[in-house]
């Protein structure tokens, strides 16, 4: 009796995390607990309660409502190796696990728990599975995974499913050799899946849903993880395309990216594989649907070039998808570039001729980068090409000098390498802004007059500073897209009349200046003048000039040997003697016949006086009209 005593009573520091737990409680009658003390490992065993000896090691209560905080100190009870609290109401901070060394699973998930501690996970050493799920834990300000999780070498299953973890996913996660399920689902992660992530040995990774910017970047790294069953990173933004590799994956089962921004076309490998569910609804998939050998599929809100699986699409259709494949998918071509005809006026930069044919690329400045695919070489009809401005590198492939119809080929302000193709024909080729090309590359055909664009082209021009060569671009393209060509059109419908009405406007006001300006010449310009030579006799020594109006469009003049006549006008010469001067100096020198230049009157009419600019003093006589 004495034995069993020693060997069954509970370790005291335990029997005290136990009564705190259940002091804590609001409801703890639900636990069926003994009222009035007792042995939880004693017997009869306690409801709920796990017992080694006289150390508790399992705590089940899983789904009982019980509703409260959890005691602080709950981490003395060191022999613990199973914690089930899930499915409660259980709220407040959680306590912290530190020093739970022999714990292994931890259910702690759909309850109320609102704050973390930062020691929470420290000396985990043996922790198997840890479920959170469900916790408004931290909910102001989010919360990050420590690294102290990564001691945790023997995890298998990390379920943290919308309780708030924040910020980039943690590399170590990708290391951690044992881990198998990792679901983080519906919290605000964001950045890419980080590069330790390759051939990790998960079987379910969830990362869907992400609240904020979201999980970003490429999701290639994800087609080495062949012992993946299920794959979520719907609800992300997610970019580029889905790669071939993603085949590699043959355990795969269940497969949702929808709600991203992935591009491209779907690789074979993927319509392949045997899939239960696959879900690419809402990105921006392109080209043809493929047969898909999955059971269920969703493929719905993307800009595939068909509906139905298996139809083709138009051979240009695919020339133009294989091009924008190699310059990386820009977002404004991805957006605009979708069904099955690219002379429809959606495609951005691409215009077509009246055989419904794509004539001119017109992709300047479009965030253009990588290389040029050869596949630019189906369009046989293709006559302007514009890439300048971007980040294109690689080399110009050698089938465009097949490209018989295309008279300009502007590359500058890229990175395009040697060497260059040799083309045949007459060929504008503008290169400037290339650092690895020379000033005149070889292979260069400029046509013969290098500084003019093709009549017809519907560019506008704009003249650059650098001599005319086969590398020097002097006049740079702006084409047009189909919503400017359609506002435009609507504008000259308005402009054209008003610009009339304007241009009658321009012609009448200097067509009444002119008349006006005649009127004034009839009955006030003088026609007709006498001028009287320089009298040395006289004491005034002056010049006398005579004006008379006339309405005959003649000027007389009149000295004492005779007189002359010249044709009238404002800037028309008088002659006297060995004098020759203009009327409209005449005007000057007497401010405009002014009243206060007046010296008298006479029968014949009015003499002015005044003064040239070499001192010599005139006296002008300005006649009434009809007498001369």
């Amino acid at each position: 009796a004495f034995a069993s005593l020693v060997f069954t009573v509970t370790d005291p520091n335990d029997l005290s995390v136990i009564n705190e737990f259940r002091k804590g409680l609001e409801n703890p009658e639900v636990l069926k607990w003994p009222k009035n003390g007792g042995d939880p490992c004693g017997s009869p065993a306690w409801p709920h309660i796990v017992c080694s000896g006289s150390r508790i090691q399992q705590i089940q209560v899983m789904g009982l409502g019980l509703k409260g905080p959890l005691p602080q100190n709950l981490n003395k009870l060191s022999r613990l190796t199973h914690l089930g609290l899930q499915k409660n109401q259980f709220s407040g901070k959680l306590p912290s696990f530190s020093g739970l060394s022999e714990l292994s699973f931890a259910y702690l998930d759909f309850n109320q728990f609102d704050t973390i501690p930062l020691d929470f996970f420290d000396g985990l050493v043996n922790l198997q599975v840890l479920a959170l799920d469900e916790n408004p834990l931290n909910a102001t300000s989010g919360w990050s995974l420590p690294n102290g999780l990564q001691d945790s070498a023997q995890l298998i299953n990390l379920t943290m499913i919308n309780c708030n973890l924040a910020g980039p996913l943690p590399e170590f996660l990708g290391t951690m050799s044992s881990l198998e399920v990792l679901l983080l689902s519906t919290n605000r992660l964001s950045g890419p899946i980080p590069g330790t992530f390759k051939d990790a040995v998960l079987k379910m990774l969830w990362l869907n849903d992400q609240s904020g910017d979201g999980m970003s970047g490429s999701i290639d790294v994800v087609a080495t993880m062949v012992s993946l069953t299920h794959l979520w990173l719907h609800g992300n933004q997610f970019s580029g395309k889905i790669p071939v590799e993603v085949g590699n994956l043959t355990n795969l089962k269940d497969l949702s990216v929808n709600t991203n921004n992935l591009v491209g076309l779907i690789p074979e490998s993927l319509a392949n594989m045997r899939l239960d569910n696959l879900d690419l609804n809402n990105n921006h998939f392109m080209g043809p649907v493929p047969k898909f050998k999955a059971t269920n599929v969703s493929f719905m809100s993307n800009s595939f070039c068909q509906t139905k699986q298996g139809a083709v699409c138009a051979p240009e259709v695919m020339t133009l998808l294989e091009f924008l494949d190699g310059v990386n998918y820009p977002s404004r071509l991805v957006e605009s570039w979708s069904g099955n005809n690219p002379c429809d006026g959606r495609w951005w930069g691409i215009s077509c001729d009246d055989n419904q044919k794509v004539s001119v690329i017109n992709l300047p400045k479009s965030n253009l980068s990588g290389t040029l695919s050869p596949s630019i070489a189906n369009l046989e009809t293709v006559t302007r090409i514009y890439l300048e401005s971007n980040n294109l590198s690689g080399f110009v492939p050698s089938s465009w000098t097949s490209l018989k119809s295309l008279s300009i080929l502007d590359l500058s302000n890229n990175n395009i390498s040697p060497p260059l193709p040799k083309f045949t024909t007459p060929l504008k080729l503008v290169l400037n802004g290339n650092p690895k090309l020379t000033s005149n590359p070889p292979g260069a055909n400029p046509s013969p007059n290098n500084s003019t664009t093709p009549a017809d082209s519907p560019m506008s021009s704009v003249p650059s500073s650098r001599p005319n060569s086969s590398s020097s671009v002097i006049f740079k393209p702006v084409e047009q897209s189909p919503e400017k060509k359609d506002s435009k059109s609507k504008i000259a419908i308005v402009v054209v009349p008003i610009a009339g009405f304007l241009l009658l406007v321009f012609l009448a006001i200097p067509l009444y200046i002119y008349v006006c300006k005649k009127s004034k010449d009839k009955h006030q310009a003088p026609t007709a003048l006498v001028v009287h030579p320089r009298d040395l006799s006289d004491s005034d020594n002056v010049v006398k000039i005579a004006i008379a109006n006339q309405t005959n469009g003649s000027l007389s003049t009149v000295n004492a040997s005779g007189s002359a006549s010249i044709h009238s006008g404002e800037s028309h010469m008088i002659e006297a003697g060995n004098l020759l001067i203009s009327v409209q100096v005449l005007r000057n020198v007497t401010k405009n016949f002014s009243p206060e230049n007046e010296l008298g009157r006479g029968g014949f009419g009015v003499v002015y006086k005044g003064e040239l600019d070499d001192g010599t003093q005139i006296a002008v006589k300005r006649m009434e009209a009809g007498i001369v």
